[in-house]
């Protein structure tokens, strides 16, 4: 699964993430950032994306539980983290409407909504609930 981030500082919130993640034994050793190429005028390369590797038979709920979990975290800004499998289907979760969830109830069902889009490979053309 690759997760990527928009909005302001994205390496630093990257680097969040990837210390978030790793921090949980369930993903610890399983998730690296990835670099993308650099630009002439950058002292080195800038961060991309994280790379995680899925347990066998690729559940997702745990990883869209753990980048929901840190959207709701992340107290300033328009973040909007991108989750995709290698067959592009994509979902996103953004940290204003991670913020705005009431309780356990609602969090369950953005994670449950996401994870099914995810697994069933329908990212499709219309809004995603979780952006």
């Amino acid at each position: 699964m690759r997760v990527e981030i928009d909005g302001g500082a994205s390496g630093d919130l990257l680097r969040s993430l990837h210390t978030a993640l790793s921090g949980e034994p369930e993903w610890r050793g399983r998730v690296r950032l990835v670099e993308g190429s650099s630009r002439p005028e950058a002292l080195g390369s800038l961060l991309e994306a994280l790379a995680v590797a899925l347990a066998p038979g690729g559940v997702a709920v745990g990883l869209v539980s753990a980048v929901v979990a840190w959207a709701r975290r992340q107290s300033v800004g328009d973040v909007v983290c991108k989750l995709s499998r290698p067959d592009g289907t994509s979902v996103e979760v953004s940290a204003p409407l991670a913020r705005s969830l009431r309780g356990a109830d609602e969090v369950r069902a953005l994670v449950e909504d996401l994870t099914e889009r995810l697994e069933s490979g329908s990212s499709g053309s219309d809004t995603p609930s979780g952006e």
